[in-house]
C-alpha cells in the first residue's frame, strides 16, 4: 500500500500513453453514462446523491492532496495555496454543487471547464502515474470539474450567455492579477504566471516569460468560445426558425 502513497512514483508520467488515454475514455464514458441518466439525475432524490456526493469527492480530494503534501513535507506557502486555477475551479465547482448558484456557473463552466479538459490533457505530474496517489488525485479532481459542470449543462439545463463568456475572461484576468501580486510576494508560480511549468504544455511553443502570457490569453479566449459555441450556434438557428415562422 506505501507504494501507492510515497514521495516519488516508481514509474514517471508518459504523456498520452496507454494508461493516460484509457483514463481520459473513462471519464468520457462517465459524461455520456450521465447524459443517458439525465431523466433519473432529475428526480429530486437521485440530484441531491449526486450533488452532494460529487462534491464530497471534490473537497475530500483537495484535502487528502494537502495531507499528502504534509505528510511527506511537501507543503510550501509557494506552491502549496489553493490559488491554481485548477484548485479554485474544484472550490467553486463543489460549491457550484451545493449551492446551484448560475452565478457561479457562469465562471466555472468556461474557466474550469477549459482549464481542466487541456489540465488532463496535458497533466503536470511528471512522476507519477497509475496507480499512484497524485496520478489519481489529479484526474479524480479535474475530471470531478467536467462532471461537475457537465452535470449542470445535461441535467440541470444551464444555458451559458455570451455575456457570461466575457464575464468569465474579465474574472479570470482579474483573479490572475491577484495571483501575479501573490507570486510577487511570495515567490511563487500559481497558474504559471511566473514561469513555465516542468511538464511538456502548450506554453512550451508560446515563447519565454512573460511572452506567452499574451497568447495564453488568446488560447483562453477561443477556449471559451468554443465552449460558448453550441448554445451560440444554437440560439443563432432558434432565432433564424421563429423569424421565418
Amino acid at each position: 500500500m506505501e507504494k501507492y502513497f510515497q514521495a516519488y512514483g516508481s514509474e514517471g508520467f508518459v504523456l498520452f500513453s496507454l494508461t493516460h488515454l484509457l483514463t481520459i475514455i473513462f471519464l468520457l464514458l462517465l459524461v455520456v453514462i450521465m447524459f443517458l441518466s439525465r431523466k433519473f439525475l432529475r428526480e429530486t432524490k437521485a440530484n441531491t446523491i449526486f450533488r452532494i456526493g460529487l462534491a464530497s469527492i471534490l473537497i475530500l480530494s483537495e484535502i487528502a492532496l494537502h495531507i499528502w503534501w504534509w505528510g511527506y513535507d511537501f507543503w510550501d506557502i509557494r506552491h502549496s495555496l489553493p490559488l491554481h486555477l485548477s484548485s479554485i475551479s474544484l472550490l467553486l465547482s463543489a460549491g457550484l454543487l451545493i449551492t446551484k448558484d448560475f452565478r457561479i456557473f457562469e465562471f466555472t463552466y468556461f474557466a474550469g471547464l477549459g482549464s481542466a479538459i487541456q489540465a488532463m490533457i496535458t497533466p503536470d505530474i511528471s512522476a507519477y502515474s497509475f496507480p499512484h496517489f497524485r496520478y489519481v488525485h489529479f484526474f479524480i479532481s479535474h475530471g470531478g470539474i467536467v462532471l461537475a459542470n457537465l452535470f449542470f449543462v445535461l441535467v440541470e439545463q444551464y444555458r451559458p450567455r455570451f455575456k457570461s463568456l466575457l464575464k468569465a475572461f474579465l474574472y479570470l484576468n482579474l483573479y490572475a492579477f491577484i495571483v501575479f501580486l501573490v507570486n510577487l510576494i511570495l515567490s511563487g508560480n500559481y497558474m504559471y504566471i511566473s514561469k513555465k511549468p516542468v511538464n511538456p504544455s502548450i506554453m512550451d511553443y508560446l515563447g519565454p516569460w512573460p511572452f506567452y502570457i499574451i497568447p495564453l490569453e488568446i488560447i483562453a479566449f477561443i477556449t471559451f468560445m468554443i465552449l460558448y459555441l453550441p448554445f451560440g450556434l444554437k440560439k443563432f438557428f432558434n432565432k433564424r426558425i421563429r423569424t421565418r415562422g
